[in-house]
């Protein structure tokens, strides 16, 4: 086999892996998020829920944002020892984590079972999905970068970031088929365990595809070279907070309206605009093929123009369509609620594509895991973890959600300015001789 053929085939090997991990941790993400909105709340949650709907669904949507706090923890470690012991070993693990807390949730008790126990438990399995989130994002997008040719960065780096729409699919498509293939008695007592443990199965596939996948490139030059044996963590702190609050600020906007479309959207559409359950689902299925596409784009976008330009354009258009996506939605016409999220994925896909290869330029070789993966926990945080929960408080305080809107759009304006903060990164050099020359300096200086 001729070198070009070898390692074209180890490209694809590559994508695979990336792609197959995040889209089944983000599966295992979104069929949480999306049964709380609908179903979680009276199972686990059931003295409150009958006493006080409202404040058991922002209880409810708090769940999904619990584990988000346990994002950075995840990150922390698994970066550390991702920039030590290389990418591969760290990817394997948080792919089995995340698998075996997501079937046990599949397997836990009812509150009418066993009491104030279930949410506990419940809790603690989220802070492992968590945990295991956190250190899953970063190894991944570190992956697909390094391996790939310098003018396809962009590309390769938007796969693992395709995950989350993929896994949007499949979470939203076998909810659709479940609400409509059972009654709705059967899914609230047993079938709603079922995309739950599927998760084992899911997680078998992407084992033995991650198996085959190369260290990447970058790592075996630090091993060679003996850079890992410094101590990435504390010289990440250090030296470049300033990336990693980078990093958090231009992915809060994203993350926020993002969750939104996971997890806000099919609660307020249901329980407030009373629209059927099981359209919704389907039209936010749809709406994640546009995630999935403009994603694509994005990262190929990012290698023409630039990681900056495709982020700002990407941003844009989340600000301009924030007001008429809810005034559509608003209507309570499924046609148009279906219209306002496929054109919200536009540039949600656009201003997501290009960050992974934008985060693994930001940071020199030797600390990339723990800088991409801290500052996307970070950011996660302050943009995901509660945005369902601060529209829903928005909804209950000011009865308008046009003031949603508004709050995603200081978001956006937010991002923007973090990504004109870092400027461009397209063709910065992703090698070790790189973070040599910067010790060197180092040295000299002290």
């Amino acid at each position: 086999m001729s070198s070009t053929a070898s390692r074209t085939q180890e490209e694809r090997r590559v994508l695979a892996g990336t792609l197959v991990g995040t889209t089944i941790e983000w599966y295992d993400f979104f069929i949480f998020a999306q049964l709380t909105a609908t179903l979680l709340t009276p199972l686990f949650l059931e003295p409150l829920g009958e006493a006080n709907p409202g404040v058991a669904q922002v209880l409810s949507f708090a769940m999904i944002g619990i584990s988000f706090f346990f994002r950075p923890l995840g990150a922390v470690v698994a970066g550390h020892l991702g920039d030590r012991y290389g990418r591969k070993r760290i990817l394997v693990l948080t792919l089995i984590l995340m698998g075996v807390a997501t079937a046990a949730i599949g397997l836990l008790p009812t509150y009418a079972s066993i009491g104030i126990a279930a949410p506990i438990l419940l809790v603690l399995l989220r802070v492992i999905q968590g945990f295991s989130a956190g250190g899953e994002w970063g190894g991944a997008a570190l992956m697909a970068v390094e391996h790939a040719p310098e003018h396809r960065r962009g590309y390769f780096g938007a796969y693992p970031q395709i995950g989350v729409p993929i896994g949007m699919i499949l979470a939203t498509g076998l909810l659709y088929i479940l609400r409509v293939a059972l009654s709705p008695e059967a899914f609230t007592a047993w079938g709603w365990r079922i995309p739950f443990l599927l998760s084992i199965a899911l997680i078998f596939v992407g084992y033995m595809i991650r198996r085959a996948v190369e260290e990447s490139p970058v790592f075996k030059q630090l091993s060679l070279r003996k850079a890992s044996e410094h101590t990435p963590l504390r010289e990440l702190m250090t030296g470049h907070t300033k990336q990693v609050l980078q990093a958090a600020l231009i992915f809060i906007s994203n993350n926020a309206a993002g969750y939104l479309v996971i997890a806000f959207f099919i609660s307020y559409t249901t329980k407030v605009l009373e629209m059927p359950l099981a359209p919704i689902l389907l039209a936010t299925t749809i709406g994640s093929v546009g995630w999935l596409i403009f994603t694509l784009v994005g990262g190929w976008l990012s290698d023409k123009i630039g990681r900056r330009n495709t982020f700002v354009i990407g941003y844009a258009l989340v600000f301009v369509w924030m007001i008429p996506m809810f005034l559509l939605v608003d209507t309570g016409n499924i046609v148009l609620y279906g219209v306002a999220i496929f054109v919200l994925t536009v540039g949600l896909g656009l201003s997501y594509g290009p960050q992974s290869a934008m985060y693994a330029e930001m940071f020199p070789a030797h600390i990339r895991y723990s800088g991409i993966s801290i500052g996307y926990a970070i950011g996660a945080i302050l943009g995901g973890a509660f945005a369902a929960t601060v529209a829903q408080i928005l909804l209950e305080t000011t009865g308008a959600s046009i003031s949603i809107a508004i709050y995603i759009m200081v978001l956006t304006v937010i991002s923007v300015a973090a990504v004109l903060w870092v400027g461009e990164t397209r063709g910065r050099n992703l090698h070790v001789e790189e973070i040599e020359g910067e010790q060197a300096d180092s040295r000299v200086a002290h």
